[in-house]
């Protein structure tokens, strides 16, 4: 009895002794230089405060409303009718028997599930995803670029626009030293690309957008940034968000054909980010696609120009981001290297099949003489219509707040305005923590609202921003600019009155 007893003590010591193995000491350095503003200190704060208000504890506010991320269904948007019958459908196809359902979304549910292994949405696709889908893709690009040619072997449906986003990066970053790949990204810029560049120790480029044009892009702020960075690495890939993200900007034809020719001349890879291309709300702008605009360059460029295009069922004006689906397509890749892209694409076996569907829907919506047409365009045409209201409400009651100024929001979902600090700058530096991240906190404290400090995406320095999205039913963003207005007018009166007196 007594020998049991002495190995039981013996084993607890052993277990109370024992380091663990993966601690903040032995983890991957590059995971701990990956930063997400979007998902950030602040938002975790914002759930403790959530929790507690459901918990009964008091607050100088009911209710927290999280204007940070572009999740339009958690807002209160519905889902389009359509796409959910479709999916519904191939889940459960035992519902194409239900007189409930409208033909031409039966008709879709039982192409995509004839795709698929076992005529099921349960099973592996391909790695480049269904072929029936990224054929409907192909059509759906050549009509929206009017007629250029869009082949479906280029086409790989992926886990949302990011999937793909990494996986190119991931194809593209090699070398050591002054030879290691450098990426170009725009900046303010959305924190997915400095993240992967972080975790894959690549090295970052920053080119600045215009602020005072309406975040346009500059071509002379690109050769300014590419000839500065070749100084310590070799810039290979030019990242492009158009509309932008967090900047709402919509970049003209013009602005389109001088990047695409600087990276004709410096031999850069393209990687255009087009998720929004459905949320254009300026009467005087319009989505021009990176492969469009290249193809109306000329064969010298269309043929040769390595490019990746990106979109995603997450954003436009279906919203839906639960179910992770996107695609890209990549044009004038070596063949090669094609190959080694469906080999490491096939390393994550497949994106998800339910995904994929809510894509092909997307891109083969109902036609005008289908019996889903007149509900599935006035859903669509609600969708865009409000936020475009939106986008339009929010920079006319932000540029009346003294200290705040917001370009206009002509696409995607966010603004991204200016905060001038005036006097209380140096005092919020005194503090231990940068003045944009001291205002959201103390906007979410007092107010109850949750925003993305500017320092999460990046912008020039001496400037301070946030990111917040119009995506708030009308009402409610009508109140948290309200709330805002008169936050800001507090803040800046309470720290300019805490300042030092000059000596």
């Amino acid at each position: 009895f007594i020998t049991i007893i002495n190995s039981q003590n013996k084993t607890l010591r052993n277990t109370l002794m024992r380091e663990k193995s993966l601690t903040m000491d032995t983890l991957n350095p590059q995971v701990k230089a990956v930063e997400y503003a979007v998902r950030g200190p602040i938002v975790t704060k914002a759930g403790d405060i959530e929790r507690g208000l459901q918990q009964g504890q008091k607050h100088p506010f009911t209710e927290v409303i999280k204007a940070n991320i572009g999740d339009s269904h958690a807002m209160g948007q519905k889902p389009i009718t359509f796409l959910r019958q479709v999916v519904a459908l191939c889940s459960f196809p035992e519902l194409l028997d239900s007189s409930s359902f409208p033909e031409d979304a039966k008709q879709r549910a039982r192409r995509i599930l004839q795709g698929c292994g076992g005529q099921s949405l349960g099973s592996y696709s391909a790695s480049q995803g269904v072929d029936c889908i990224r054929q409907d893709i192909a059509v759906y690009i050549e009509q929206r670029d009017k007629g250029v040619p869009a082949d479906w072997d280029n086409i790989y449906l992926t886990t949302g626009a990011s999937d793909g986003i990494v996986s190119i990066l991931k194809m593209l970053v090699s070398g050591q030293g002054r030879s290691r790949s450098g990426v170009m990204i725009p900046i303010p810029q959305y924190p997915l690309y400095s993240a992967a560049i972080s975790e894959m120790e690549a090295v970052q480029i920053n080119y600045y957008l215009d602020e005072d044009n309406c975040w346009a892009l500059d071509i002379n702020e690109l050769h300014r940034a590419y000839q500065a960075a070749k100084e310590h690495c070799h810039p290979r890939v030019i990242c492009i968000i158009n509309p932008g993200n967090p900047t709402g900007q919509v970049q003209s034809k013009k602005c389109i054909e001088e990047v695409l020719h600087f990276a004709y001349e410096e031999n850069l890879f393209v990687m255009s980010d087009e998720v929004y291309q459905d949320n254009v709300y300026s009467p005087d702008c319009q989505f021009h696609s990176f492969k469009k605009v290249l193809y109306e360059m000329g064969p010298e460029y269309f043929n040769t120009v390595e490019l990746a295009s990106f979109h995603s069922t997450s954003k436009g004006y279906s919203g839906e981001c639960g179910f992770r689906g996107g695609y890209m397509e990549v044009l004038n890749l070596d063949l090669e290297v094609k190959a080694q892209l469906v080999k490491l694409l096939s390393v994550r076996l497949c994106p998800p099949v339910s995904g994929q569907a809510a894509m092909d829907v997307i891109v083969n919506p109902p036609l005008p003489h289908e019996p889903s047409y007149l509900q599935f365009h006035k859903e669509k045409r609600a969708v865009l219509g409000a936020l475009a209201e939106k986008a339009q409400m929010t920079e006319q009651i932000l540029n009346t707040v003294p200290g705040i100024k917001c370009n206009p929001v002509q696409g995607a979902m966010y603004a991204f305005p200016q905060k001038q600090f005036f006097k209380c700058v140096s005092l919020l530096q005194s503090l231990g923590i940068s003045p944009d991240m001291m205002y959201c906190l103390r906007l979410l404290e007092e107010t109850g609202i949750c925003l993305v400090p500017g320092s999460g995406f990046g912008q020039r320095e001496g400037t301070y921003h946030f990111r917040m999205t119009i995506l708030p039913t009308t009402e409610k963003l009508k109140v948290l600019l309200e709330k805002l207005r008169d936050f800001h007018i507090k803040f800046l009166k309470e720290y300019a009155s805490l300042e030092e007196p000059k000596r």
